[in-house]
């Protein structure tokens, strides 16, 4: 095992944590925001699992998903709005429970919860299909077009599972409020599909083939 990949992996992942519950519990102003403690159990349980999984059956994918660092510019500023984006849903969402704006039902937060899994069992498939994944754009040494299971039916499966994840969260916070700010990732993931694919055509032998075969980017018969 490498130790110095499994004490940053740790150390991303409390300051992770820490970082979460800050956004959720300070505008809340109270430990009892239940729909915080939910979301942070099934975030970070199955994140963690996740983790020790890749660490042990393939550290390469547990590094690339841990470098953050994008090169291209135009990555850096979708990095940068995605950032804003989750910094004022969580906000709002802790606000929304300490003043009581608009509360869901708890039904809505388990409902979500229950989407939430299933998207994240959705992720770690893509993961297992797809060794390359990283969590910058870049054409990777030996890399090669993958056509078959999820990506047989869009060119773009990790977007899809991101989008039920992040979708899912406002509404597990019971907030139909950062709901609606985190819409917004649909115009912010729309512009890195756009470069990470120009990327790809340029980079990747038999991408622009892959475009032509699998027509749909995140979801079926829609995008």
């Amino acid at each position: 095992m490498n130790a110095k990949l499994f004490f940053l992996a740790l150390a991303k992942f409390f300051c992770g944590v820490i970082l979460m519950g800050l956004l959720l519990f300070v505008p809340a102003g109270s430990f009892r925001f239940m729909g915080a403690w939910l979301l942070l159990g099934i975030l970070f349980i199955p994140m963690f699992a996740a983790g020790i999984v890749m660490m042990f059956k393939n550290p390469e994918l547990l590094k690339k998903r841990l470098n953050a660092k994008e090169e291209q510019k135009e990555q850096k500023a979708v990095i940068a709005l995605s950032g804003i984006m989750f910094l004022a849903a969580f906000i709002v969402a802790g606000l929304n429970f300490r003043f009581g704006w608009i509360i869901l039902p708890d039904l809505v937060s388990y409902i979500a919860a229950g989407i939430f899994l299933l998207a994240y069992i959705l992720y770690a498939e893509v993961l297992r299909e797809n060794t390359y994944l990283s969590r910058t754009i870049e054409v990777q040494e030996n890399q090669k077009v993958i056509d078959t299971g999820l990506y047989g039916i869009v060119r773009h499966p990790m977007y899809m599972s991101t989008l039920f994840l992040f979708l899912a969260m406002p509404l597990v916070l019971g907030s139909i409020i950062s709901f609606a700010i985190t819409l917004l990732y649909f115009p912010i993931i729309a512009k890195r599909i756009k470069n990470e694919e120009k990327v790809l055509e340029e980079g990747l032998p038999g991408y622009k083939e892959y475009k032509q075969k699998v027509r749909f980017r995140v979801i079926p018969f829609i995008w």
